[in-house]
Protein backbone atom coordinates (compact mmCIF):
# COMPACT_ATOMS: atom_id res chain seq x y z
CA UNK A 1 0.00 0.00 0.00
CA UNK A 2 1.34 3.41 -0.94
CA UNK A 3 2.55 5.65 1.85
CA UNK A 4 0.95 9.07 1.84
CA UNK A 5 3.07 12.18 2.08
CA UNK A 6 2.78 13.88 5.46
CA UNK A 7 0.17 16.61 5.52
CA UNK A 8 -0.42 19.12 8.32
CA UNK A 9 -3.74 19.29 10.15
CA UNK A 10 -6.40 21.59 8.81
CA UNK A 11 -5.25 21.53 5.17
CA UNK A 12 -8.20 19.49 3.91
CA UNK A 13 -7.81 17.14 0.96
CA UNK A 14 -6.27 17.46 -2.50
CA UNK A 15 -8.55 18.14 -5.44
CA UNK A 16 -9.82 15.00 -7.13
CA UNK A 17 -7.49 13.89 -9.91
CA UNK A 18 -4.64 16.05 -8.58
CA UNK A 19 -1.45 15.12 -6.75
CA UNK A 20 -1.84 14.34 -3.06
CA UNK A 21 1.59 15.71 -2.07
CA UNK A 22 1.50 18.69 0.28
CA UNK A 23 4.02 21.38 -0.69
CA UNK A 24 5.04 22.85 2.65
CA UNK A 25 6.72 25.91 1.15
CA UNK A 26 3.55 26.93 -0.71
CA UNK A 27 1.16 25.77 2.01
CA UNK A 28 -0.99 23.83 -0.45
CA UNK A 29 -1.26 20.54 -2.29
CA UNK A 30 0.54 20.04 -5.59
CA UNK A 31 -1.79 20.89 -8.48
CA UNK A 32 -0.35 18.51 -11.05
CA UNK A 33 -2.73 16.02 -12.68
CA UNK A 34 -2.00 12.39 -11.74
CA UNK A 35 -2.21 9.28 -13.89
CA UNK A 36 -5.19 6.97 -13.49
CA UNK A 37 -4.90 4.98 -10.27
CA UNK A 38 -2.05 7.12 -8.90
CA UNK A 39 -2.06 9.39 -5.86
CA UNK A 40 1.06 11.39 -6.70
CA UNK A 41 2.39 13.13 -9.82
CA UNK A 42 5.70 11.97 -11.28
CA UNK A 43 7.59 14.75 -9.52
CA UNK A 44 6.40 13.63 -6.09
CA UNK A 45 6.08 9.91 -6.73
CA UNK A 46 9.00 9.32 -4.38
CA UNK A 47 6.61 10.02 -1.50
CA UNK A 48 4.86 6.71 -2.22
CA UNK A 49 6.46 3.41 -1.21
CA UNK A 50 5.47 1.70 -4.44
CA UNK A 51 7.58 4.14 -6.45
CA UNK A 52 10.72 3.99 -4.29
CA UNK A 53 12.25 1.20 -6.36
CA UNK A 54 12.65 3.55 -9.34
CA UNK A 55 15.22 6.32 -9.12
CA UNK A 56 14.44 9.86 -10.24
CA UNK A 57 17.22 12.14 -11.45
CA UNK A 58 17.46 15.77 -12.52
CA UNK A 59 16.75 16.35 -16.18
CA UNK A 60 20.09 17.26 -17.86
CA UNK A 61 18.28 19.77 -20.10
CA UNK A 62 16.45 21.54 -17.29
CA UNK A 63 17.30 20.77 -13.63
CA UNK A 64 14.03 22.36 -12.52
CA UNK A 65 12.30 19.02 -13.01
CA UNK A 66 13.14 15.34 -12.55
CA UNK A 67 12.63 12.17 -14.56
CA UNK A 68 12.86 8.42 -13.96
CA UNK A 69 16.41 7.31 -14.73
CA UNK A 70 15.20 4.33 -16.74
CA UNK A 71 13.09 6.65 -18.94
CA UNK A 72 15.71 9.36 -19.51
CA UNK A 73 16.35 8.56 -23.17
CA UNK A 74 12.63 8.69 -23.96
CA UNK A 75 12.16 11.88 -21.94
CA UNK A 76 14.98 13.75 -23.71
CA UNK A 77 13.18 13.31 -27.04
CA UNK A 78 10.07 15.13 -25.82
CA UNK A 79 11.35 17.42 -23.05
CA UNK A 80 10.11 21.00 -23.49
CA UNK A 81 13.68 22.22 -22.92
CA UNK A 82 15.17 20.19 -25.79
CA UNK A 83 16.97 21.91 -28.65
CA UNK A 84 14.57 22.72 -31.48
CA UNK A 85 14.95 24.10 -35.01
CA UNK A 86 15.33 27.88 -34.87
CA UNK A 87 12.46 29.90 -36.43
CA UNK A 88 13.11 32.67 -38.95
CA UNK A 89 12.62 35.35 -36.31
CA UNK A 90 15.54 33.93 -34.28
CA UNK A 91 18.74 35.85 -35.04
CA UNK A 92 21.55 35.17 -32.59
CA UNK A 93 22.25 38.19 -30.33
CA UNK A 94 20.47 40.64 -32.65
CA UNK A 95 19.50 42.76 -29.63
CA UNK A 96 22.60 42.12 -27.52
CA UNK A 97 24.33 45.40 -28.35
CA UNK A 98 27.89 45.89 -29.55
CA UNK A 99 29.89 42.82 -30.51
CA UNK A 100 33.19 44.52 -31.31
CA UNK A 101 35.67 42.91 -28.91
CA UNK A 102 37.60 46.19 -28.66
CA UNK A 103 34.54 47.84 -27.15
CA UNK A 104 33.84 45.12 -24.59
CA UNK A 105 35.71 45.25 -21.26
CA UNK A 106 38.18 42.41 -20.85
CA UNK A 107 36.84 41.62 -17.40
CA UNK A 108 33.43 42.34 -15.94
CA UNK A 109 33.41 42.70 -12.16
CA UNK A 110 30.19 42.48 -10.11
CA UNK A 111 29.45 45.66 -8.13
CA UNK A 112 29.44 43.61 -4.94
CA UNK A 113 33.15 42.88 -5.50
CA UNK A 114 34.16 46.57 -5.55
CA UNK A 115 35.98 48.11 -2.62
CA UNK A 116 34.54 51.12 -0.80
CA UNK A 117 36.93 53.42 -2.65
CA UNK A 118 36.09 51.92 -6.04
CA UNK A 119 32.38 52.21 -5.30
CA UNK A 120 32.81 55.87 -4.36
CA UNK A 121 34.65 56.59 -7.62
CA UNK A 122 31.93 54.83 -9.61
CA UNK A 123 29.21 56.90 -7.94
CA UNK A 124 31.11 60.12 -8.75
CA UNK A 125 31.39 59.11 -12.42
CA UNK A 126 27.69 58.30 -12.63
CA UNK A 127 26.71 61.61 -11.02
CA UNK A 128 28.96 63.53 -13.38
CA UNK A 129 27.57 61.69 -16.41
CA UNK A 130 23.98 62.42 -15.37
CA UNK A 131 24.48 66.13 -14.66
CA UNK A 132 22.05 68.27 -16.64
CA UNK A 133 19.77 65.38 -17.50
CA UNK A 134 16.09 65.83 -16.82
CA UNK A 135 15.70 62.58 -14.92
CA UNK A 136 12.76 63.55 -12.72
CA UNK A 137 10.24 60.74 -12.93
CA UNK A 138 6.60 61.22 -12.06
CA UNK A 139 4.54 58.32 -10.79
CA UNK A 140 1.57 57.75 -13.06
CA UNK A 141 -0.55 55.31 -11.07
CA UNK A 142 -3.84 54.82 -12.88
CA UNK A 143 -6.59 52.22 -13.21
CA UNK A 144 -8.98 50.84 -15.80
CA UNK A 145 -12.66 49.79 -15.57
CA UNK A 146 -11.90 46.44 -17.24
CA UNK A 147 -10.41 45.26 -13.93
CA UNK A 148 -13.05 46.78 -11.65
CA UNK A 149 -14.75 43.50 -10.75
CA UNK A 150 -11.48 41.63 -10.27
CA UNK A 151 -10.06 44.37 -8.05
CA UNK A 152 -13.13 44.23 -5.83
CA UNK A 153 -13.29 40.44 -5.60
CA UNK A 154 -12.95 39.56 -1.89
CA UNK A 155 -11.51 36.16 -2.83
CA UNK A 156 -8.27 37.76 -3.98
CA UNK A 157 -5.39 37.77 -1.53
CA UNK A 158 -2.80 40.53 -1.10
CA UNK A 159 -0.51 39.15 -3.82
CA UNK A 160 -3.28 38.81 -6.42
CA UNK A 161 -4.60 42.29 -5.61
CA UNK A 162 -1.12 43.77 -5.99
CA UNK A 163 -0.72 42.31 -9.48
CA UNK A 164 -4.22 43.37 -10.51
CA UNK A 165 -3.50 46.97 -9.45
CA UNK A 166 -0.30 46.93 -11.49
CA UNK A 167 -2.10 45.56 -14.55
CA UNK A 168 -4.90 48.11 -14.15
CA UNK A 169 -2.36 50.93 -13.95
CA UNK A 170 -0.59 49.72 -17.09
CA UNK A 171 -3.89 49.59 -18.98
CA UNK A 172 -4.79 53.06 -17.74
CA UNK A 173 -1.47 54.45 -18.96
CA UNK A 174 -1.80 52.68 -22.33
CA UNK A 175 -5.24 54.23 -22.76
CA UNK A 176 -3.98 57.69 -21.76
CA UNK A 177 -1.33 57.41 -24.48
CA UNK A 178 -4.14 56.56 -26.94
CA UNK A 179 -2.56 53.19 -27.70
CA UNK A 180 -5.48 51.07 -26.49
CA UNK A 181 -7.58 50.57 -29.58
CA UNK A 182 -8.51 48.33 -32.54
CA UNK A 183 -6.46 47.34 -35.60
CA UNK A 184 -3.12 46.85 -33.90
CA UNK A 185 -0.86 44.13 -32.54
CA UNK A 186 0.17 44.06 -28.89
CA UNK A 187 3.50 42.35 -28.22
CA UNK A 188 3.86 41.36 -24.57
CA UNK A 189 7.51 40.89 -23.63
CA UNK A 190 8.24 38.57 -20.71
CA UNK A 191 4.63 37.44 -20.95
CA UNK A 192 4.68 34.67 -18.35
CA UNK A 193 1.10 33.42 -18.08
CA UNK A 194 -0.07 36.19 -20.42
CA UNK A 195 -2.33 37.96 -17.94
CA UNK A 196 -1.48 41.48 -19.10
CA UNK A 197 -2.53 40.63 -22.66
CA UNK A 198 -5.61 38.96 -21.20
CA UNK A 199 -6.72 42.21 -19.57
CA UNK A 200 -5.91 44.28 -22.66
CA UNK A 201 -8.16 41.93 -24.63
CA UNK A 202 -10.92 42.26 -22.01
CA UNK A 203 -10.61 46.05 -22.18
CA UNK A 204 -10.98 46.05 -25.97
CA UNK A 205 -13.92 43.59 -25.90
CA UNK A 206 -15.14 43.19 -29.49
CA UNK A 207 -12.67 45.58 -31.14
CA UNK A 208 -11.79 44.42 -34.63
CA UNK A 209 -8.43 43.15 -35.81
CA UNK A 210 -6.64 42.96 -32.47
CA UNK A 211 -3.69 40.57 -32.34
CA UNK A 212 -1.45 39.53 -29.47
CA UNK A 213 2.06 38.10 -29.58
CA UNK A 214 3.28 36.79 -26.22
CA UNK A 215 7.06 36.52 -25.93
CA UNK A 216 8.50 34.32 -23.17
CA UNK A 217 11.81 32.45 -23.13
CA UNK A 218 10.73 29.57 -20.88
CA UNK A 219 7.88 27.11 -20.84
CA UNK A 220 5.04 28.46 -18.71
CA UNK A 221 2.32 26.60 -16.85
CA UNK A 222 -1.26 27.79 -16.23
CA UNK A 223 -1.26 30.09 -19.28
CA UNK A 224 -4.42 32.12 -19.87
CA UNK A 225 -4.06 32.11 -23.67
CA UNK A 226 -6.55 29.25 -23.94
CA UNK A 227 -9.37 31.45 -22.66
CA UNK A 228 -9.24 33.43 -25.89
CA UNK A 229 -9.12 30.68 -28.51
CA UNK A 230 -12.79 31.04 -29.43
CA UNK A 231 -12.73 34.84 -29.57
CA UNK A 232 -12.04 37.21 -32.44
CA UNK A 233 -8.62 38.16 -31.11
CA UNK A 234 -5.55 36.28 -32.34
CA UNK A 235 -3.15 35.05 -29.65
CA UNK A 236 0.27 33.70 -30.63
CA UNK A 237 2.96 32.64 -28.15
CA UNK A 238 6.68 32.70 -29.04
CA UNK A 239 9.16 30.86 -26.83
CA UNK A 240 12.33 32.86 -27.40
CA UNK A 241 14.76 35.10 -25.52
CA UNK A 242 14.22 38.79 -26.39
CA UNK A 243 17.96 38.97 -27.02
CA UNK A 244 17.51 36.93 -30.21
CA UNK A 245 14.08 38.19 -31.36
CA UNK A 246 13.71 39.91 -34.73
CA UNK A 247 10.20 41.36 -34.81
CA UNK A 248 10.36 42.10 -38.53
CA UNK A 249 10.53 38.38 -39.29
CA UNK A 250 7.50 37.30 -37.27
CA UNK A 251 5.00 36.04 -39.89
CA UNK A 252 1.97 37.62 -38.21
CA UNK A 253 3.56 41.08 -38.19
CA UNK A 254 4.95 40.91 -41.71
CA UNK A 255 1.61 39.66 -43.07
CA UNK A 256 -0.88 41.91 -41.29
CA UNK A 257 1.22 45.12 -41.33
CA UNK A 258 -0.51 46.33 -38.16
CA UNK A 259 0.87 49.03 -35.82
CA UNK A 260 2.76 47.39 -32.96
CA UNK A 261 2.35 48.28 -29.28
CA UNK A 262 4.97 46.81 -26.95
CA UNK A 263 3.77 46.02 -23.42
CA UNK A 264 5.31 44.27 -20.43
CA UNK A 265 5.11 43.85 -16.69
CA UNK A 266 7.58 41.17 -15.60
CA UNK A 267 10.77 42.52 -17.19
CA UNK A 268 13.94 43.29 -15.27
CA UNK A 269 16.09 46.31 -16.14
CA UNK A 270 18.36 44.43 -18.54
CA UNK A 271 15.42 42.83 -20.34
CA UNK A 272 13.72 46.23 -20.63
CA UNK A 273 16.79 47.63 -22.34
CA UNK A 274 16.97 44.62 -24.63
CA UNK A 275 13.26 44.97 -25.43
CA UNK A 276 13.79 48.51 -26.76
CA UNK A 277 16.10 47.20 -29.50
CA UNK A 278 13.56 45.10 -31.44
CA UNK A 279 10.79 47.63 -30.77
CA UNK A 280 12.76 50.55 -32.19
CA UNK A 281 13.69 48.59 -35.33
CA UNK A 282 10.11 48.38 -36.61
Amino acid sequence: MAASAPTPHGTGFPTEGRCGYYVEKKKRFCRMVVAAGKRFCGEHAGAAEEENARKRILCPLDPKHTVYEDQLAKHLKKCNSRERPKPDFFIQDINAGLKDETEIPEQLVPISFLSEEQMGNLIKKLRKASEGLNSTLKDQIMSHPALHDALNDPKNGDSATKHLKQQASILGNIEKLKLLGPRRCFVEFGAGKGKLSHWVDIALKDAEKVHFILVEKVTTRFKVDGKHRKKNSVFERLQIDIQHLCLNKIPLLSKEKLPVVGIGKHLCGVATGTWLCPSSSL
